[in-house]
């Protein structure tokens, strides 16, 4: 279960403190029951702003940050939540330091939370990279999240999932082990052109057909 609460203020705002404390003990009461985690995870997301929600918002990153981290429940990132020049890529990895689990929604912000149908373009890359670099498959859930209504809704669910599924397979198909060596080595020329090599061998072998499948058939 994912809970995001679009509360906020569109103007500016006297008293911040007193709807976070009513907010935290109101999510404290819908998780109180303890439900069996093999059947259902609860989750909370933030949001930047939204709209009657300009100047405030309640549920914002730092506030679900500390909630998830506090309680030990999943913390949600979506791709569209943030500050235009933030990425949920670079969040992952430090969110995994603090909280068991986490829930993506993949998408693409055009200019604020447009949920834009997912692209093979450099943040979806990035997300799945981090994902499978650190082996994050068995804790984190992965979601998109898109409604484009100005085009066939079943073309759209098919190749925004088409394209996360490309970002995960070119992800698998990384040296990471020798790229992480070279990093630690201080070889950044050397980096930058094994990562070069390992995404033209990726494109020009057409994914699917390259893909090393023992570790992750089950995925």
């Amino acid at each position: 279960m994912n809970i995001w609460i679009p509360d906020g203020m569109k103007d500016i705002t006297v008293d911040r403190l007193a709807p976070r404390q009513r907010l935290l003990a109101a999510l404290d009461e819908v998780i109180s029951e303890k439900l069996n985690p093999a059947h259902h995870i609860d989750a909370v997301e933030s949001k930047l702003f939204g709209i009657g929600a300009e100047s405030y918002t309640v549920g914002s990153n730092e506030f679900y940050m500390g909630y998830a981290t506090s309680r030990q429940t999943a913390l949600c990132l979506d791709a569209g939540h943030f500050h235009p020049t933030e990425v949920i890529s670079d969040k992952i990895s430090a969110a995994m330091l603090y909280v068991p689990q986490l829930l993506l929604h993949v998408s693409r912000p055009v200019r604020w939370d447009s949920d834009h149908v997912v692209l093979l373009d450099d943040e979806t890359q990035a997300i799945a990279s981090e994902i499978v670099r650190h082996d994050l498959f068995d804790r984190v859930h992965i979601g998109l999240d898109f409604f484009d209504a100005s085009i066939n809704r079943i073309a759209a669910w098919v190749i925004g999932t088409r394209n996360m599924k490309k970002a995960l397979l070119r992800a698998l198909l990384e040296p990471s082990a020798e790229l992480r060596k070279l990093e630690a080595a201080g070889d950044y020329t050397a980096r930058l052109a094994t990562a070069g090599r390992a995404e033209i061998v990726a494109v020009a072998g057409g994914l699917g057909n390259v893909l090393p499948t023992s570790r992750y058939a089950s995925r």
